[in-house]
């Protein structure tokens, strides 16, 4: 049986976001340096996600933790890109001739804070570099109001990319001035009218919620401004303040904050339903004409990821690594600096990590899974692990005993998906909770 100690399912509703499992600050030095050659040498390598992490903005928004630099110089850039090229190499050389790449993504940071020039060169090192078949397979693109670009936006276009995500937060000034992102809705609206311009099968916004002075009409407003735009994606995030950004160096207490991002969330959920919209998690929701952007042939239960670049994660079945992480502008900096200045042997082995063993897998098999929508699929989980979920997760019938879950506990209920963000956290292991735990914040 996977066992975990049992945090309270009856705290906040807003513990952590848990895009991946397990955390990046359960990340620790691996001593000796795995070979990568070693490392990748037993996995199915035919259908990869292929990761390209930007480290680079405009501007540091203020509930930002990601790995990112603002208004780096531009030799700084010119020097990453060179050495993103030489990790690529070590990293080709490692997956060997077999692999491939069924799904692709620019990240970041924002990608498109790199020149048309530069962004062609980034295409050049997937393509040319790592063998990654762009155009012919999905890949989205992350980038900003201020760098959506016709220049850049038309690099992207003729590189294939097939889906674009503008993080816009909020269509009303004062909102995004409060969530320290300044902007003008102009701004936002020409880069909108650039993107569509271009024709991207897929256009995502995200959206925040949970700001200060954030209201019901407000929310309302913004969510209509978006859908004006009808977007085949849209991404609603709660506002999370977090130690060493921006908004955590002057955040004050609200007593009444959970609250408000729960009523934030149901109304957007109406709102989006009403609009045509299928809710995909807790943060995602599609609409209901809008193609399937993942493709054929990846499962991201089972299959890889190779990440490339400073702030970028590589999972394995049984790692997963990166390089170091920081959040603080000087520490950022620091890692950042280190990465250039490695020889290109030292790509051939993984830095920081996490070793996942037969617990850990079938644990992060099913919180891939129950955050979604969809659920669990008992039968693959079976099929993959030799026995169903509920031998190993037999708390999951706490879930149901709240109405927060069905299927035995193996799908969300919409009262469940709520939660996300609390019943992560709640079923995440002791062991990677006490590695988070002794994280150092830097």
């Amino acid at each position: 049986m996977v066992t975990s100690t049992d945090p309270s399912l009856d705290g906040s509703a807003y513990q952590q976001y848990l895009y991946a499992y397990p955390h990046k600050t359960s990340y620790r030095p691996l001593r000796p340096r795995p070979r990568l050659a070693d490392v990748w040498r037993a996995e199915a390598r035919e259908a990869l996600f292929l990761y390209l992490h930007v480290p680079f903005c405009e501007m540091r928004c203020g509930f930002c933790n990601l790995f990112t630099r603002a208004n780096a110089p531009a030799e700084q850039v010119t020097a990453y890109l060179r050495q993103l090229r030489r990790q690529a190499g070590q990293v080709a050389e490692a997956l060997g001739d077999d692999a491939g790449f069924a799904r692709a993504a620019f990240g970041g940071g924002t990608p498109t804070y790199l020149t048309a020039d530069e962004l062609t060169e980034l295409f050049a090192i997937a393509t040319g570099t790592l063998g990654a078949g762009l155009p012919g397979v999905p890949l989205s693109v992350e980038t900003s109001p201020a760098t959506a670009t016709p220049d850049r936006l038309a690099v992207l276009a003729a590189h294939g990319a097939t889906r674009v995500s503008i993080g816009v937060q909020s269509f009303l000034d004062v909102e995004a001035r409060a969530a320290g992102r300044p902007q003008r809705r102009v701004e936002v609206e020409a880069a909108l009218a650039a993107i569509r311009a271009a024709r991207f099968p897929v256009l995502n916004i995200d959206l925040i919620y949970g700001i200060d002075g954030q209201t019901a009409d407000t929310w309302r407003q913004s969510l209509d401004a978006a859908l004006a735009w009808q977007p085949e994606e849209l991404f609603l995030y709660p506002l999370y303040v977090r130690p060493l950004t921006g908004l955590g160096r002057r955040a004050h207490a609200r007593a009444d904050w959970d609250a408000q991002r729960l009523a934030l969330y149901r109304q957007a959920v109406e709102t989006l339903g009403a609009a045509g919209y299928r809710q995909e998690s807790m943060r995602q929701f599609r609409r209901a004409d809008a193609p399937t952007p993942d493709g054929p042939g990846y499962c991201c239960q089972d299959d890889g990821m190779v990440g490339l670049g400073c702030g970028a994660r590589s999972y394995t079945t049984a790692l997963h690594y990166s390089f170091d992480y920081a959040v603080s502008v000087t520490q950022v900096r620091a890692v950042l600096d280190d990465y250039l200045a490695r020889p290109a042997a030292d790509f051939a082995h993984a830095e920081f990590g996490f070793r996942l063993d037969g617990a850990e897998q079938r644990r992060r098999w099913l919180l891939t899974s129950l955050l979604r929508a969809e659920g669990v699929d008992a039968a693959a989980y079976r099929a993959r692990f030799g026995r169903p979920p509920s031998e190993d997760f037999p708390q999951l019938g706490r879930l149901v005993e709240r109405g927060w879950a069905t299927d035995g506990g193996l799908r969300l209920t919409a009262a469940g998906l709520a939660r996300s963000d609390a019943v992560g956290p709640w079923l995440t292991s002791a062991e990677v909770r006490h590695a988070m735990t002794g994280y150092a914040l830097r």
